[in-house]
């Protein structure tokens, strides 16, 4: 099953085990978002000169979103305690600078990304921040190398087969963040809008896995589930990639044009899949049953 399998005579691999600091890093993200809101919501997002309060809540809403998903699905990469704990130390440290850079420079009115006529320090600052996305990168790919090896696939087949496209889908992602930095602002063309592809992207780290976790709790053979997930990964992934042709081409996503209309059908396509296996999965739970306990006890 996806929320659990069994690893020998060590018992049964849970989503989030042994990931608890990384957790905790993740819902740092949510209680630093929910300050930048409630700031946002008092006094408005900007700062003078260029600070906008409004964009550090939405990154750290969105990074504590992505630490919480890789924490999910870090026990079943197969990877060894010491190459797991190097990567939980390092990712850690990288995400708190992220977060402090983010939240304090644009508090004080400073882009920490795109730093114009600041200080040496706020220089700094955002040159140790072009450096650590990068590192955030390089480790990411590290780890999603994991999910296409065997030893992954043999642990538990539906999560690292839900994971390897969600990780296609987050190198889009990655891409599309160095491209921003490229570009120096999310605008490309006329109407053009980078983030878009950036934050969808990593937004597969939930959506096909959820669907592969669903599936696993319902009594749908092996090859249906395979099936089920094939079409949520390859779905997602050919929307993400309507989303980029459109932003290169310079026209805004959500304009009514051939690619916009194909994303949508892709994401719909991906949706009915995850909606398929909850409807499954809902239908099949009983509580006291066996299914039901795999749910009680899956996270």
């Amino acid at each position: 099953m996806p929320g659990m399998v069994e690893q020998g005579t060590k018992g049964k691999i849970r989503l989030f085990e042994g990931e608890r600091s990384l957790v905790l890093t993740g819902l740092l993200g949510f209680l630093l978002a929910a300050v930048c809101g409630l700031w946002t919501l008092i006094n408005g997002g900007e700062v003078a000169p260029g600070g906008d309060v409004s964009k550090a809540f939405s990154f750290n809403a969105a990074l504590g979103i992505f630490l919480l998903s890789t924490a999910a699905i870090l026990p079943f990469s197969a990877m060894g305690v010491r190459s797991r704990a190097v990567f939980r130390r390092v990712y850690i440290g990288l995400a708190l600078y992220s977060y402090g850079a983010e939240t304090i420079q644009n508090f004080r009115g400073v882009n920490p990304r795109f730093v114009v006529d600041g200080s040496a320090f706020d220089k700094a600052v955002g040159n140790v921040f072009a450096f650590v996305a990068l590192m955030l990168v390089i480790f990411y790919v590290y780890v999603g190398v994991q999910f296409f090896r065997s030893r992954a696939y043999k642990l538990n087949p539906a999560v690292a087969l839900s994971v390897r496209y969600a990780m296609l889908a987050i190198v889009v992602s990655f891409a599309a963040g160095i491209w921003i930095s490229a570009n120096q602002g999310r605008y490309v063309g006329a109407h053009g809008n980078i983030i878009w592809l950036h934050g969808l992207g990593f937004h597969a780290l939930q959506a096909v896995p959820l669907v592969a976790w669903l599936a696993g709790r319902t009594s749908m053979k092996e090859a249906a589930r395979r099936t089920l997930i094939h079409i949520t990964g390859v779905s997602y992934f050919l929307g993400l990639l309507a989303i980029g042709w459109q932003t290169m081409n310079g026209h805004a996503v959500l304009e009514w044009s051939g690619l916009p209309l194909a994303a949508g059908f892709c994401f719909l396509i991906s949706l009915a899949a995850g909606a398929l296996a909850l409807r499954k999965a809902v239908l099949e739970f009983r509580p006291g049953s066996r299914t039901g306990s795999e749910w009680a006890s899956g996270i």
